[in-house]
């Protein structure tokens, strides 16, 4: 297997580490790690892709230089605003990018599972998803949270902005049939969990994801930098990566 030449953004973060640790037994090279403030067009040269765990008000720099220099990206930051994944959108007409909130094979079982477990059991079942992370984590909910709820969204035919509901509180009466409620928990050292509950009545069906290594994020993200290399412009996924839109 040819091994990959990856320009790491973000590399001093947790994430960028654990790719870092993670390269030699992936096939991969890191040809320069760089972090805030580091000149990412002098480096671009030496590398087959860039991959990006920074922070999203670097999205537009990444993406501009990587179109000047006509590298892939991949792109496993989250918390982007609005204006930044518009940004990134606009960015995959000309450029071959790989995006997803999370690398894990597994938790890209889960959006599948997910998706399929919607479809099947119907609007007679009421959407909850639940995730937990580290202490440390800034955005919230996770992007993992977020992508389901969007997929579920996608699936009833509802609008993330009106029907999510991001935890709860007070008088609020009773639950709408066309809510999704999202609930984030901040903790302790935990990588990362995540529940989508489907509650109907008299029965419960949870779909659950716990990671407890980055390592699964770092290698399904240097995963995703081989396979990128010499495909068309466009946006990609972990699933397209995985061969699991083939499968919907």
């Amino acid at each position: 297997m040819k091994v990959v030449r990856v320009l790491l953004v973000g590399a001093k973060g947790r994430m960028g580490q654990a790719i870092a640790a993670a390269a030699e037994a992936a096939d991969a090279v890191i040809v320069a790690g760089l972090d805030q403030g580091d000149d990412l067009a002098k480096e671009i040269g030496a590398c087959d892709t860039v991959v990006d765990f920074s922070h999203p008000s670097a999205t537009d720099e990444i993406c501009r230089i990587c179109l000047g220099a006509g590298k892939p990206l991949v792109t496993g930051t989250t918390g982007h605003s609005t204006e930044e994944r518009a940004l990134l959108e606009k960015a995959t007409k000309s450029l071959p990018v790989v995006f997803s909130p999370n690398f894990s094979v597994g938790v890209n079982a889960l959006f599948w599972l997910t998706r399929k477990a919607a479809e099947m059991l119907g609007k007679d079942f009421d959407l909850e998803i639940v995730e937990t992370h580290h202490r440390l984590k800034k955005d919230a909910p996770s992007g993992t949270a977020k992508k389901l709820a969007e997929m579920l969204c996608e699936v009833r035919n509802l609008d993330y902005a009106k029907n999510v509901a991001h935890g709860r509180e007070g008088l609020i009466g009773e639950r709408s049939a066309v809510e999704i409620g999202v609930h984030s928990i901040r903790g302790g050292d935990v990588v990362g969990d995540h529940t989508v509950m489907f509650a109907g009545r008299g029965e419960r069906l949870e779909l659950t994801h716990k990671a407890s290594s980055r390592e699964t994020f770092a290698v399904g993200a240097l995963r995703a930098a081989r396979w990128i290399v010499g495909h068309p412009p466009g946006l990609y996924t972990m699933e397209d990566v995985l061969g699991l839109t083939a499968a919907k």
